[in-house]
């Protein structure tokens, strides 16, 4: 026993320490990182001098609302309005104050469409059709090569994740994590993620109201309420703001809410940094979902054996 003591205290000081998460991403190739188009982010100016930008949501999901929310930027119809709620371990939400009280309320842009309730989530095998026919939007040739000569696009959803209380599979899709049935595919209310308030059904929202996940994952809000984006860049701006005190977290008096100088499309932001997202098709991503899965750097005493789907968040970085 003693001998096999002293063999593994050997081995043990030979062997290299595991890589913690940051250090297997601060370790990916330049090959593994996905750019995203600057016509793709939201960019949100604050009174007090922050900035927050979000990423919207890319196809087959949510176009609709993100549709709506590019007229908006365009429009420049967030400008002046406010962030009016934030509720403890739960959500921040922007947009018109007075948007309950129609005299007041500010006029919505012409053009803006009605998203039906169907729409929350997509149809299983649309959605597994989708990936195999547009597999060739990821970036990096080398991975679509091989997802190409693979049945990967087909088992979306069936194993690389397990099921959790509200889904029968989790995974990731180009960058974004996904929950589903044999029969659904929707998007999932992670950390950051951005969504569409809305009044009672079947109301779905413009997009005019919107509001971020600034606590535990809200999962039980998936399907019921329209996601499309996720803050990349500034969401300490959000998470830190001071609760408010009304019902829901709302802000009571005008002067508790922080003003919004303006929010626009990327392309229309003069020395906006470009970002990039590690490529969750790529190996460098399978190696740090399983770390964080099963943490093995030496701060660890056992790993977990899994993890939440919205505790593998996608490595954003900004490209200088």
């Amino acid at each position: 026993m003693l001998l096999v003591v002293v063999c593994d205290v050997v081995q043990a000081a030979d062997a290299k320490p595991a890589l913690a998460p940051s250090e297997i991403v601060a370790a990916a190739p330049r090959g593994d990182w996905v750019a995203i188009a600057a016509s793709d982010l939201l960019v949100m100016d604050l009174a007090n001098g922050k900035r927050v930008v979000i990423q919207l949501m890319p196809p087959p999901f949510s176009q609709g609302w993100v549709g709506n929310i590019r007229k908006l930027a365009v429009a420049h119809w967030w400008d002046g309005t406010s962030i009016n709620r934030v509720q403890d371990n739960y959500v921040v939400q922007w947009g018109d104050a007075n948007g309950e009280d129609k005299a007041r309320a500010k006029p919505l842009p012409v053009g803006l469409v009605r998203v039906p309730q169907n729409e929350y989530a997509m149809e299983a095998q649309a959605f597994r059709d989708y990936a195999i026919d547009n597999m060739q939007a990821v970036s990096v040739e080398d991975i679509v090569e091989e997802l190409e000569k693979s049945d990967r696009p087909r088992k979306i959803l069936e194993g690389l994740h397990k099921s959790d209380a509200y889904t029968t599979g989790t995974d990731f899709f180009v960058g974004w994590p996904l929950g589903g049935t044999d029969k659904a595919v929707w998007p999932v209310h992670c950390y950051g993620m951005v969504g569409v308030g809305r009044d009672m059904p079947p109301d779905t929202g413009t997009g005019a109201e919107l509001y971020t996940v600034i606590g535990h994952a809200p999962r039980h809000l998936d399907r019921n309420i329209a996601l499309v984006g996720r803050v990349i860049s500034g969401i300490e701006h959000l998470s830190s703001l001071p609760r408010g005190t009304g019902p829901l977290g709302f802000y009571e008096k005008p002067e508790e809410r922080v003003m919004i100088t303006a929010i626009r499309i990327g392309t229309e932001v003069k020395d906006l940094p470009r970002f990039e997202y590690l490529s969750t098709e790529s190996a460098s991503f399978a190696t740090y979902a399983d770390a964080r899965a099963n943490r093995r750097d030496p701060f660890f005493i056992r790993p977990a054996g899994g993890a939440d789907i919205c505790n593998i968040p996608v490595p954003v970085r900004v490209v200088k």
